[in-house]
Order: C-alpha cells, then structure tokens, then sequence
C-alpha cells in the first residue's frame, strides 16, 4: 500500500522534473530515464513514453520528430503553459520544502 501511495507522489515529481528539463533544452524519452534514474526514479519506458505522450495532450509538452541514427526520435519541449505550470510547481515545492524543513 505504502509504494502505491509513493508512487502516486512521485509521478507528480517526475511530470515537474521533465518539464524543468524540457524547459533547458528539448529532450527524448532514453535520456529522461537516465535523468529520473540518476535522482532515485524507476521508470520503464512503457510508463514513461505514456505520461510524456498525456503531458503533450494537456499542453504542457510539444514534440518534434528528428531522424537520428537512420531512426526517428521523438524530442519534447515545454510549451508556454508548460513554463508556467512548472512555474507554479516551483512555488509549491519551495514553499512546502520550507514548511517541512523548519
């Protein structure tokens, strides 16, 4: 019950950690394993290329297919109202980070 509920939360951390990344520079799907697998998170990619396919649909990501290699790679970017979501998130969390840590 405990991981169920942890992950629940860490999909939420997850989403503003791509959209901070994604806002930097585009990104593709293998390299923000590594990224969320270098901070703790354990993500396949029949869960990840889903939740970067749901944050295209909400509006938060925008996505432009390059060939790479002789393959086609998808790279995703925030889209203004991603930018202001992660905005919002950031506020959230500090303000929170700050509650938790006094």
């Amino acid at each position: 019950m405990q991981q169920k509920i942890l992950r629940k939360f860490f999909l939420g951390f997850m989403q503003i950690h791509i959209l901070h990344h994604a806002k930097e520079a585009p990104l593709y799907g293998t390299w923000m394993m590594e990224e969320l697998k270098r901070h703790g998170y354990d993500i396949s990619p029949g869960a990840l290329y889903p939740l970067l396919h749901s944050m295209e649909k909400s509006g938060l990501l925008s996505m432009e297919e390059h060939l790479v290699d002789g393959k086609i790679r998808k790279y995703y970017e925030t889209t203004p109202l991603g930018q202001e979501v992660l905005e919002e998130a950031r506020k959230k969390a500090k303000e929170l980070f700050k509650e938790i840590h006094e």
